[in-house]
């Protein structure tokens, strides 16, 4: 990679740590992240034969319910920056003979798209990393037919979300925080502000544009366990990246996986340890 090649940052992590990580605890997230696939999807109202565009696909989860949403005559692209993410993307999609997906490894900010062609653009917290998300839009809009949809969720802010700020908060609560983001920097909550989701999105020529804040409940880990739930949190999210850049021992990463165990606590009843998340859903249609 070239030091002013867009991006680069991002396509580096992807390509290494949180890429091998997302691989790694594939199933536990999607079944955690599927509430805000599926409330995009309900935006969306996809016709079947739609010919759709999964921008930031991962490891392929959404790709693969939006191909069951299109049908047979449906077509679905998986555009990801991370190699190992879409391998595995690539592997589920054999596993399941599912003939009406593909997956291509690019960059939207840059990447070359077909002109006009895609009738939805999809994105389960797949945009907001880009270093400059105006171009990026820009470049996606020109691959949709005029009218075509757009549908995506991304964070509210992190102090509105308890599935992942209590994790930081316990394991800031022993190691040091990390230094803050900025505003509107690439990373989760780069689109934490609705006026600037609508600036960009009209920018790129999309109309219609609806931002609506919804209140998902996410179910930390797969079982009712509280060591299991603590042991998630430290792989992925903010106090994942706590941890790794405080660069924690052994030692000090039991004592956070037992502050957020603590921490989890709060929020476990006979249904499990559930947790609310707010977000934006977005949609728009291509003028």
């Amino acid at each position: 990679m070239q030091p002013a090649e867009p991006n680069r940052e991002q396509i580096e992590l992807w390509n290494n740590v949180s890429g091998a990580r997302w691989v790694a605890m594939q199933e536990e997230t999607d079944a955690q992240l599927r509430v805000f696939g599926d409330a995009v999807l309900e935006a969306l109202r996809l016709a079947p034969g739609s010919r759709v565009l999964d921008v930031g696909c991962g490891c392929g989860a959404t790709t693969l319910d939006l191909s069951r949403v299109v049908g047979s005559e449906g077509e679905v692209v998986g555009l990801d920056v991370s190699a190992p993410m879409l391998a595995r993307a690539r592997e589920r999609a054999a596993a399941s003979e599912t003939a009406n997906v593909r997956f291509e490894l690019g960059d939207a900010q840059r990447v070359a798209l077909p002109s006009a062609h895609f009738d939805a653009l999809f994105s389960r917290f797949g945009v907001m990393f880009f270093d400059d998300p105006r171009a990026a839009f820009a470049n996606l809009a020109s691959s949709q037919r005029p009218g075509a949809k757009l549908g995506f969720v991304c964070w509210r802010p992190l102090a509105e979300n308890p599935f992942m700020y209590e994790a930081l908060v316990a394991a800031t609560s022993i190691i040091a925080a990390p230094p803050p983001t900025p505003p509107r920097a690439p990373g989760p909550f780069a689109f934490a502000e609705a006026k600037y989701v609508r600036e960009i999105l009209a920018g790129a020529g999309y109309v219609d544009i609806d931002v609506k804040e919804r209140v998902l409940d996410v179910s930390i880990g797969t079982t009712n366990d509280l060591d299991e739930a603590a042991r998630y949190m430290l792989g992925l999210g903010p106090a994942a990246v706590a941890l790794r850049l405080a660069g924690a021992d052994e030692e000090t990463t039991e004592r956070v996986r037992l502050a957020i165990r603590d921490r989890l606590s709060a929020y476990q009843d006979e249904r499990g340890i559930t947790m609310p998340a707010r977000v934006w859903i977005v949609t728009a249609l291509r003028a």
